[in-house]
């Protein structure tokens, strides 16, 4: 396995991958925190999970909003099946980032 440092939203991640992914999966750091901080631009002050959450929430909205998708073309069930992989490991981590913050 291999370890790639990613920053999302203001906040290091070390992410084990296989080898030759680190590059694909830096990319997609890259957009979630692209989309965390469009989240944070375009809400306000948000907390940390769920700055992640609608991060997530535009990311597959832009999924969703594919010239592909709006002709009917069935959608390619190979990145469905990842974009909610990915939408579930997302809610995990907001549950358990709201979970661990002290309480104010």
């Amino acid at each position: 396995m291999a370890d790639v440092d990613l920053t999302i939203a203001g906040r290091p991640y070390r992410v084990a991958c296989r080898p030759g992914e680190e590059e694909t999966l830096s990319a997609a750091a890259a957009l979630v925190d692209r989309k965390s901080r469009e989240a944070l631009a375009g809400l306000g002050s948000l907390s940390e999970s769920r700055q992640l959450l609608f991060a997530s929430l535009l990311l597959a909205d832009q999924l969703l909003d594919k010239p592909e998708a709006q002709a009917g073309a069935p959608a390619d069930a190979a990145l469905a099946h990842r974009a909610a992989r990915l939408a579930e490991r997302l809610e995990r981590l907001a549950d358990s980032l709201e979970n661990s913050a002290p309480n104010a």
